[in-house]
């Protein structure tokens, strides 16, 4: 089976497709961007094809279609059986227009990322239709949520395969925690409402001195969220700490008790899921896809503004202990990527 990514090449998810794929198929890659070092032990330079664009969450559609011909052109020559696009309106965009213009006799796979369903379709009927049109052009799609899979079948998709970006192992059973330590890495963007972050532990802080709050990863809110913690008296208490690598990233969940993720749209987030599989309880926000994380109760929280008063409260009437194995056995059972690629290559395989 001769199978090309098409996506951000940069992007650590991508990268973990192409470890898990490698093996199982003869695998290319195209990437609107650059790709990661990772990709090197994968692929050879002759499978890869980038576009080296920078795309902006502005215009990153109109980006892409410069390199169209390109792409449609390399594709061509690759001949592949599936074209695998991540992300529908950017990547899916480019190989369905690739497909029709250039007489390809691959067949698309769209992998559903989030926004490019919950978010991007509702800004207007132009992305709406795009989005329908790729979708339809599926043979197969993926997700990670039952209410994202709803979303994509309303849409018009036709066969959705729904299942996390998992973990590809599963940690170590976490050690001895700090009990008041939270710890949030979501990127520091509007749609992930990072100051939403700063208010809810600035709630529990009134309540526990001992309360530290470490915020990773960049974003444009970064300047405005250390104002925010310095007004609120906080600067003491909070750690900017910048995007850390996995290893680095490890060591945070180890050591804190709670994992905040407060976004205004979300399906399942990979790094609930490390946080959840780590021994961290998870607090997020009232959406269809954290609610389905936490179907089982006293596994983890939904946290809302207008009830923040409460939240110190609720904190402390929590079995953290319980929670951690049982988010542990959720995470073994549900959220293990390996798993869900196996069953998602042996659909290809009766497709074929």
């Amino acid at each position: 089976m001769k199978l090309v990514l098409i996506g951000d090449g940069q992007s650590p998810h991508l990268l973990k497709w192409a470890r898990a794929l490698a093996p199982e198929v003869e695998l290319w890659a195209a990437s609107s961007r650059g790709f990661l070092p990772g990709f090197d032990s994968l692929l050879p330079a002759s499978r890869r094809f980038a576009m080296n664009s920078q795309p902006d969450h502005g215009g990153g559609n109109l980006v892409l279609l410069k390199h169209l011909p390109a792409l449609g052109s390399w594709l061509a020559k690759v001949d592949a059986d599936w074209l695998h696009a991540h992300y529908l309106t950017s990547h899916g965009s480019l190989a369905w227009a690739a497909k029709r213009l250039w007489r390809l006799r691959a067949r698309i796979i769209g992998s559903a990322w989030g926004s490019d369903i919950l978010v991007t379709p509702e800004r207007n009927w132009f992305y709406r239709q795009l989005t329908r049109r790729v979708l339809r052009a599926c043979a197969i799609c993926t997700s990670d949520s039952l209410h994202m899979t709803a979303r994509m079948q309303s849409l018009g998709a036709a066969e959705v395969m729904t299942f996390p970006l998992g973990l590809e192992a599963l940690p170590a059973p976490a050690g001895i925690k700090q009990p008041w330590r939270f710890f949030a890495n979501r990127g520091l963007e509007p749609i992930y409402r990072p100051e939403w972050v700063i208010e809810a532990f600035a709630a529990v802080a009134a309540w526990h001195p001992e309360a530290q709050l470490v915020v990773a990863n960049e974003g444009s809110l970064l300047a405005a969220l250390q104002d925010q913690v310095r007004v609120l008296g906080l600067a003491g208490r909070v750690s900017f700490v910048g995007r850390l690598d996995a290893d680095r990233q490890a060591e945070q969940y180890e050591l804190a008790c709670w994992y905040l993720s407060l976004p205004a749209s979300d399906s399942v987030a990979v790094s609930v899921l490390e946080a959840m599989a780590h021994g961290c309880v998870p607090l997020l926000s009232d959406l269809p896809a954290n609610h389905e994380l936490l179907s089982e109760p006293g596994r983890g929280l939904i946290v809302e503004p207008a009830d923040l008063a409460r939240l110190p409260a609720r904190l402390e009437a929590f079995d953290v202990k319980a929670a951690a194995a049982a988010n542990r056995d959720w995470v073994a059972a549900h959220g293990l990527f390996a798993p869900a690629v196996k069953r998602f290559l042996a659909r290809l395989k009766e497709l074929d």
